[in-house]
C-alpha cells in the first residue's frame, strides 16, 4: 500500500486542521474562538447562582475543534479579554471579581475543559466516531460541572452547590453534548462531501 493513501486511513481529528496551518491563520482562530466564546455567553438563561448558557458547548467545540493546546490557549485569551472589562461573560463581571464569584469555579475549568476535549478529539475521540464524540463532549461537560461545583460549593456548602449549581444542568450538559457530537459529525462530513 502506498504511503498516498494513509491520511485517508488515519483522518485528521478536526475538519479545521488548524495546527498545520500558519502562526497567523492560528492567531485568526484564537480571535474567532473568542468571538464565539462571548456569543455563546449571551445566549443564556437567567439563573442564580449560576445562569445556563451555551458557554459550555463552545468550549468543548473549540477544544475539540482546535486541539488541546489551541483551544486552551482561545479560552485562556476570552478569559483575559473579560478580566479586561471587555463584555464576553455572562455575567457582566470584569477584572478581579470574575474569578471571585460564585461562577468563578466555572470559568477557571474552561481551560481545562477545551484541553480535555482537544486531547481526546486529537485521540479519535471527535466527528470521525460520533460515539466517542459524544462521550468526549459528555465528559467536558462534566469536568466543568464538577469543578464549577466544588467552587460554588466552598462558598455556599456543598448540598446548596449541588441544588443549585450542578443539579439544574445536568440534563443541559447531555442535550450540549448530543449538539457538539453531532456539529462535529456534520462538519466532518461536509469536509468529505466537499473534498468529492
Amino acid at each position: 500500500m502506498s504511503h498516498s493513501a494513509t491520511p485517508s486511513l488515519t483522518p485528521a481529528f478536526s475538519p479545521l486542521d488548524i495546527s498545520r496551518r500558519s502562526l497567523g491563520w492560528q492567531a485568526a482562530a484564537v480571535v474567532a474562538g473568542t468571538a464565539v466564546l462571548a456569543l455563546a455567553s449571551h445566549i443564556q438563561v437567567p439563573m442564580f447562582p449560576v445562569p445556563m448558557t451555551m458557554q459550555t458547548l463552545a468550549v468543548t467545540l473549540i477544544g475539540a475543534l482546535y486541539g488541546w493546546r489551541l483551544g486552551a490557549i482561545t479560552v485562556l485569551a476570552w478569559l483575559a479579554e473579560a478580566w479586561m472589562g471587555l463584555p464576553v461573560t455572562a455575567t457582566g463581571s470584569i477584572g478581579t471579581l470574575l474569578f471571585v464569584g460564585p461562577t468563578a469555579g466555572y470559568l477557571i475549568s474552561f481551560p481545562l475543559v477545551a484541553a480535555l476535549c482537544g486531547l481526546l478529539a486529537e485521540r479519535g475521540w471527535n466527528g470521525n466516531r460520533p460515539v466517542l464524540a459524544f462521550v468526549n463532549m459528555t465528559l467536558g461537560n462534566a469536568l466543568c460541572l464538577a469543578i464549577g461545583g466544588a467552587w460554588l460549593g466552598a462558598q455556599i456548602g456543598l448540598e446548596k452547590a449541588f441544588l443549585l449549581g450542578v443539579a439544574p444542568f445536568l440534563l443541559g450538559g447531555l442535550l450540549k453534548s448530543v449538539i457538539g457530537a453531532v456539529t462535529l459529525m456534520a462538519l466532518v462530513r461536509g469536509k468529505a462531501g466537499a473534498a468529492q
